[in-house]
């Protein structure tokens, strides 16, 4: 439990940030609410129609109106300068931290396609290899995750990190994420994408460093395992 909602456990370095920041636009909007729904059925009780009451015009109370028009400014302005730093953290790549791990991530109906820098830990080249919805990292270590998607508009959406991104065809799009707990998580779309959208799901897996490495090594040697039959196959 985060806040006033029941939010799947944050496990990511700024997904705290995320929280307050929503919990706190709830709490005004939601006290605004009920002042606001409190007045009208006050107001309707007070003014409603009576046998001989005669109705007239009011033309308000300027300074009321002046005091809620500045204090709503004061509040949107306020958040905002409060939420844009934690925007430009989070979303503006200029300001992104230096990734321990990269990755390319490719949607298309129904499925994520992950794919993984091979022993040379470098996206790109010819040993990289791809899976299919299943998104490993290792904890604490700051993963950058290129977005594209082959067909239409999707929203990668990992919950439990407080990350959505959409991944538009024709687009590359970077984001970043770094978790803070090892398990088992859920990868989404957030993104109507036809008629498959409610099965685009995909797992994640958050390891320890040593889970991470053993398991890279195994899938590169798996990924490298059918050229190097071809290979033999086709020697004199």
């Amino acid at each position: 439990m985060n806040g006033l909602f029941p939010f799947p456990e944050n496990i990511s370095t700024f997904g705290g940030d995320i929280d307050t920041l929503f919990n706190a636009v709830t709490w005004i909007t939601g006290i605004v609410f009920i002042a606001v729904e409190v007045a009208l059925v006050v107001f309707a009780i007070k003014y409603r129609a009576r046998p001989g009451r005669k109705a007239q015009f009011v033309h308000g109370n300027d300074r009321l109106e002046f005091f809620w028009t500045g204090a709503t400014f004061v509040i949107v302005i306020a958040l905002a300068l409060v939420s844009r730093p934690l925007w430009n953290r989070i979303k503006e790549p200029m300001q992104f931290p230096a990734p321990d791990v990269e990755m390319a991530i490719t949607a298309k109906q129904f499925e994520w396609n992950v794919t993984y820098p091979g022993p040379d830990g470098k996206i790109g080249t010819p040993d990289d290899f791809t899976r299919r919805s299943q998104l490993h990292m290792p904890v604490n270590k700051k993963i950058l995750v290129t977005l594209s998607s082959e067909d239409v508009i999707h929203s990668f959406f990992l919950p439990n990190f407080r990350l959505k991104q959409d991944a538009v065809p024709g687009m590359h799009i970077k984001a970043w994420f770094e978790a803070t707990k090892t398990g088992e998580y859920v990868l989404g779309c957030a993104e109507l994408c036809g008629l498959g959208h409610y099965k685009m799901k995909g797992r994640v897996f958050v390891h320890t460093d040593a889970e991470w490495q053993q398991w890279l090594q195994q899938q590169a040697a798996t990924a490298l395992a059918p050229t190097q039959e071809a290979t033999i196959a086709g020697a004199p």
